[in-house]
């Protein structure tokens, strides 16, 4: 995996992403971010297939925000895809989404998720929440080291 520093949104509701990106801007956040739409395309960017055929496979953004009800593949069906490839399968991925349900965050991290993030409805508690995110997930985390081809 070479890593790349954009961010992965993976949000389907156009409120949503546009709230997520106002509060990554706010908070500084200048990392690239690429938005999928769905579960699907998604997983098209991250395998360079389909409409993102052309992209190099080996660049992989430095994390993953990925809602869970998503059109095409959920975000438990995105998980499992990704954590079932070696390429794939140590890239940091936070579950964003509005759901409280306990079944779906035991679902999300028995899926492989690293974390997983509830939406605070208050846009300040949103800020809030994105700006923790960033600091810890593209300051102070250090990623797994590049597996070495063999």
């Amino acid at each position: 995996m070479i890593e790349d520093r954009s961010i992965l949104l993976v949000e389907d509701n156009p409120k949503d992403e546009e709230l997520t990106l106002r509060a990554l801007r706010k908070n500084r956040i200048s990392n690239e971010v690429i938005v999928a739409r769905d579960g699907l395309e998604a997983l098209d960017f991250l395998f360079a297939r389909g409409s993102h055929a052309r992209r190099d496979p080996a660049v992989l953004p430095r994390l993953v925000l990925l809602d869970l009800k998503l059109p095409k593949l959920d975000g438990f069906e995105v998980m499992r895809q990704l954590r079932s490839h070696e390429r794939t399968q140590l890239l940091p991925v936070v579950i964003l989404t509005t759901s409280n349900e306990e079944q779906d965050r035991l679902a999300g991290y028995r899926s492989g998720a690293n974390s997983y993030v509830r939406k605070p409805v208050d846009f300040n508690e949103f800020m809030e929440a994105v700006r923790q995110l960033g600091l810890y997930w593209l300051i102070l985390n250090e990623a797994p080291p590049v597996p070495q081809e063999s």
